[in-house]
């Protein structure tokens, strides 16, 4: 049966062959795999175009012919398809097939996966950062967009045309900030302070020609001279900075600027008016109003400090005075005990400076030193507390001395636990405020009280175990005084409501109401008899 239709088809071909060019168009028609895509749909009954008969090797060319930009680009090994491996031997059909249909998508391109580095323009800095949109408008072709920098730039350029369009002279894909001109190789090379000067600082409005080298055409604004030293700057100054002089006061004049000189600013010694008139070379000429001593120490400064430092002192107070300085006294200032003249005979005990800050209130005497020393006075107290009326032991010698004693006055503190345990107190004074009758310094919850020998009031039964509070309710500020009858506690309790009066013992044991005592019938016809009398009596 195939063979039929083989004989069948190649008779057709035969015919449609030897008939007109209308019918050969029809028979490609017929045999042509499906549609074009849209743009190669005029040329759907024109097979021609881009066939060859019986050759597939001819595709590339007839391709090449029409796309004439892309032939360009593999001739010259530029753009997308001129930098791929096998350009110039690969057929279009390999990556871009037709007889899709009009809707399909035959360049199968994705922007967000593309490499760009198969292009001439390689993205590199902030360009690849950049939307692609920003730089392909959608109605042009991706080869056709713009590849120098003041074709996109052209309206954010601030020179404005005056330095031509070849930005990529100076300025790199990194930054516009970040140039790329030597202005080294120009007459005046950017040293020092001149490299962190923005180019608008000396090329105002983009004059980039004709600019003076010299120091005082940009610089006259700063000159604090006034224009008294002329105007060569640089006899003095340097590009790294202003106050980098290359003035040298130690040969030039009679005072050498050593320590804490070399360090100050010329204006700070030269004043008003600068430099004609230097004041004088002692220190008092310039640090009077320096003078923490008003005056009371004489002008002689450098008698005690140096050019180094005011704090750093020649005075030896240790070996020049009765009094060393020791501890915190090291690192006092002079005025903190030298209240007047130096000569000022100071009597040297520790409360003829320290008065006003005994915390003790004179109550422990003037000797501060049988308890304190120089290093601090809160640091290596000497005082025994185990040699006072309260000892210290447990956990009261962990604790800190302002806890129990806050005012520092130390003889108005009391000795009573109560004192300074109130707030403490679980019990809210239920059990008396004698503490120490159950509790140790060493723990709250290491108690030592027995109820059943240090009262009269045995606990048995279900009293064996009861929370202090569940009998003791009340404050019992002056002393605990509590009741020992059975109804004093449980008369809410009574089931009898009173009838057989307020002795529960009788009947009843600690162990449990329910467990009553047996009584025989001739007791308890008396207690009834007694119930209905007096119930103060007993049997």
């Amino acid at each position: 049966m195939q063979m039929w239709y083989t004989l069948l088809l190649s008779l057709l071909l035969l015919m449609l062959g030897a008939a007109s060019p209308a019918r050969a168009d029809l028979l490609e028609t017929l045999l042509m795999p499906g549609e074009l895509i849209e743009g190669h749909a005029e040329y759907e009954t024109d097979c021609d175009q881009c066939h060859e008969s019986f050759s597939k090797k001819s595709q590339r060319h007839l391709c090449l012919d029409c796309h004439e930009a892309v032939a360009a680009d593999i001739t010259a090994h530029t753009g997308y398809h001129g930098q791929l491996a096998n350009a110039d031997t690969v057929t279009c059909h390999t990556c871009h097939t037709d007889h899709k249909g009009r809707d399909a998508d035959i360049v199968q391109f994705n922007a967000s996966s593309f490499d760009h580095t198969q292009t001439d323009f390689v993205l590199k800095g902030k360009h690849s950062a950049v939307a692609c949109r920003s730089c392909h408008q959608p109605d042009e072709k991706f080869r056709d967009a713009a590849d120098q920098c003041i074709d996109c730039h052209k309206d954010t350029d601030p020179h404005q045309g005056n330095l031509g369009e070849a930005c990529a002279d100076c300025h790199t894909e990194s930054s516009w900030q970040e140039t790329e001109f030597d202005h080294d190789k120009t007459d005046f090379p950017l040293k020092d302070k001149h490299q962190e000067t923005n180019c608008s600082s000396c090329h105002p409005d983009d004059q980039y020609e004709a600019v003076s080298s010299r120091c005082v055409s940009c610089h006259l604004v700063n000159d604090i001279h006034a224009g008294k030293r002329g105007d060569k700057c640089e006899d003095c100054h340097s590009t790294q900075g202003w106050d980098k002089s290359r003035f040298d006061h130690d040969t030039a004049t009679d005072f050498k600027l050593e320590g804490a000189h070399s360090k100050v600013s010329c204006e700070q010694c030269h004043r008003d008016p600068v430099y004609d008139k230097a004041p004088p070379d002692t220190c008092i000429g310039c640090h009077k109003n320096d003078d923490r001593h008003n005056g009371r120490n004489g002008k002689k400064c450098n008698d005690c400090h140096t050019a180094n430092n005011w704090s750093r002192i020649r005075f030896d107070h240790d070996s020049a005075t009765d009094f060393p300085l020791n501890g915190k006294h090291a690192d006092a200032r002079c005025e903190s005990c030298h209240k007047g003249e130096l000569s000022q005979q100071l009597e040297g005990t520790c409360i003829s400076c320290h008065r006003g800050e005994d915390v003790h209130a004179g109550q422990l005497g003037t000797q501060c030193e049988q308890c304190h020393n120089e290093t601090a006075f809160s640091a290596s107290i000497r005082f025994d507390h185990d040699l006072s009326k309260f000892p210290l032991i447990g956990q009261h010698a962990v604790v800190s001395c302002d806890e129990c004693h806050p005012g520092q006055t130390f003889k108005d503190t009391a000795l009573a636990c109560i004192s300074c345990h109130k707030d403490d107190d679980s019990h809210k004074a239920a059990l008396g405020t004698e503490c120490g009758s159950c509790h140790t310094p060493n723990d709250w919850a290491l108690w030592r009280f027995d109820h059943n020998s240090q009262t009269r009031f045995d606990l048995d039964g279900k009293h064996e175990g009861l929370a202090c509070q569940a009998c003791h309710s009340k404050p019992a500020v002056n002393g605990v005084e509590q009741q020992r009858s059975c109804d004093s506690c449980h008369r809410g309790d009574d089931v009898h409501a009173g009838g057989f009066g307020r002795n529960c013992e009788r009947c009843h044991s600690t162990e449990s109401f329910s467990d009553s005592q047996k009584l025989s019938h001739k007791v308890r016809s008396a207690t009834d008899t007694w119930a209905t009398g007096s119930q103060d009596n007993e049997l």
